[in-house]
């Protein structure tokens, strides 16, 4: 069985920072393809990045230059820095597991990743 569990959401300030954690649990090793995702109320779950198994990530554009995906694969843990936060950032959000990221980018699709997390819920005033 695989899980995925975020952690690290919570309130902050137009402008602050948060971490987010996704730790991995089961049968889900470091050649996985994972994802963050978000869900603001009532719109469409959307891609936030990727990060492949070379360590290289892709960003959509409304985060690009202010969030940052890492993963410790030791401690097999996907981490989302988000810096600058806007109120539009507020959202669940939420870490994805794909057997691979996809070609020729990447995929910020939802429809693409197999595993999924409960969510953790960050809001920005």
């Amino acid at each position: 069985q695989v899980q995925l569990v975020e952690s690290g959401g919570g309130s902050v300030q137009a402008g602050g920072s948060l971490r987010l954690s996704c730790a991995t649990i089961g049968n889900l090793d470091s050649n996985w393809c994972m994802g963050w995702f978000r869900q603001p109320p009532g719109k469409e779950r959307e891609g936030v990045g990727t990060i492949d198994t070379d360590g290289s990530t892709r960003y959509a554009d409304s985060v690009k230059g202010r969030f940052t995906i890492s993963k410790d694969n030791a401690k097999n843990i996907l981490y989302l820095q988000m810096n600058s936060l806007k109120p539009e950032d507020s959202a669940m959000y939420y870490c994805a597991a794909a057997p691979w990221c996809g070609l020729p980018l990447p995929s910020l699709s939802r429809t693409w990743y197999r595993y999924w997390g409960q969510g953790t819920q960050v809001t920005v005033s």
